[in-house]
């Protein structure tokens, strides 16, 4: 499991190119049989992947947690971004996830394993918060979320936000999960865009193809940016704004963790005063 610590917003203006996407990008999440995970000082989020073949994986116990098993003192969202159906299994009870379905396991299961399908094309996301109390295990179809369209098409930014794990949705501890996808000729994310400072929040990009996204990040005025390949991840301090625009069609996963779970809990940072 790879740590990652984040500099100030003053030592982020001095870092390289490299050294940028060293820090806030994360690639290589989704390898073929194995699962992947990265402990981030973002609220102690952790986001990874699992990628079942023949074998069923399970969650890590790797020593950064400080704890005996993954989930002793955690939550998890795991979305399945594969172009077929997967299994999670928790403790005795299996949960199937069509693409795009969403599964919230809460504090204390022990036993969690990622599967494939008939046709082995599963491919789970997942971000885990710290919890303080159990909430139940709770699946989620794409089908049966709210879906909240918001933006304007001729700003280029029309796009529905899918939200799973809310207040209003599966109820968490402190996680808050979804995706946003966009309209044809919508390329534009969050713009104008925000921070919030009672939370962070993690992006993966997916379904890009060849296109790229320009990830803007950084305090409102002195912004840097990333340019961001398919299914990569930007993690997003409180003190950084996150917004981003694609060569072409685009979703992105959103995940938050922190002191507030209302979504609409922001600090707008208005395009005027932008630098």
């Amino acid at each position: 499991m790879k740590l990652h610590y984040f500099p100030t917003p003053a030592a982020t203006n001095t870092l390289s190119t490299e050294q940028l996407r060293e820090t806030f990008l994360i690639g290589g999440l989704f390898q073929p049989g194995a699962v992947t995970a990265h402990y981030t000082d973002l609220d102690r989020m952790i986001t990874g992947a699992a990628v079942p073949t023949t074998a069923p994986l399970g969650l890590p116990t790797d020593k950064e947690l400080g704890t005996s098993f993954f989930l002793e003192r955690r939550e998890i969202g795991i979305l399945n971004l594969g172009s077929a159906a997967g299994t999670v299994t928790v403790g005795a009870t299996a949960y199937t996830l069509a693409p795009l379905d969403c599964l919230y396991i809460g504090l204390g299961e022990k036993d969690v394993t990622f599967a494939n399908g008939p046709t082995g094309q599963a491919q789970f996301y997942f971000v885990s918060t710290p919890a303080h109390a159990k909430h139940p295990t709770t699946l989620a179809r794409r089908a049966d979320v709210s879906a909240s369209p918001i933006g304007d098409v001729t700003k280029a930014n029309r796009r529905t936000i899918l939200k799973y794990i809310h207040l209003d949705g599966i109820k968490s501890c402190q996680l808050v999960l979804g995706f946003t996808e966009f309209e044809p000729g919508s390329i534009w994310n969050t713009m104008p865009p925000h921070t919030h400072s009672r939370r962070t929040e993690i992006y993966l990009y997916f379904d890009l193809g060849d296109n790229i996204a320009m990830h803007f990040m950084g305090e409102p005025q002195a912004t840097r940016h990333l340019v961001v390949r398919d299914r990569e991840a930007v993690l997003s301090p409180a003190w950084s704004i996150h917004c981003g625009v694609g060569t072409g069609a685009y979703r992105f996963v959103w995940a938050m963790g922190g002191d507030n779970q209302v979504f609409a809990d922001m600090d707008p940072a208005p395009i005027a005063t932008l630098k």
